[in-house]
């Protein structure tokens, strides 16, 4: 049986890598990806608490970040995909659309 405290230890690594990739990178889809990343890194904390006090809470808000996920892609790559359209780059510093 593998302690509870090993996957929470790996969602935190898994949560750090994303939150860097965020912050440090500039391609918005490396971003997209280490957002998702995280939300995974959140997803793993979940239902390991969940299993660890036996309760079903946890796997619920497990559902609800997969939901949120899903939003998140489907919008994000719709924005990605028109800025594509008009600058033919996916560099953040690039991109300055909602400049007036």
């Amino acid at each position: 049986m593998v302690p509870t405290s090993y996957f929470l230890v790996l969602s935190a690594v898994l949560f750090v890598i994303g939150a860097l990739g965020v912050l440090l990178r500039r391609n918005v889809l490396i971003i997209f990806m280490s957002v998702e990343m995280m939300l995974n890194a959140v997803n793993l904390t979940f239902a390991a608490l969940a299993y660890h006090f036996l309760q079903i809470h946890g796997q619920i808000f497990v559902l609800m970040v997969m939901v949120v996920a899903a939003a998140e892609v489907a919008v994000g790559l719709a924005i990605v995909m028109s800025v594509i359209r008009h600058k033919d780059t996916t560099n953040i510093e690039d991109v300055n659309l909602l400049k007036g």
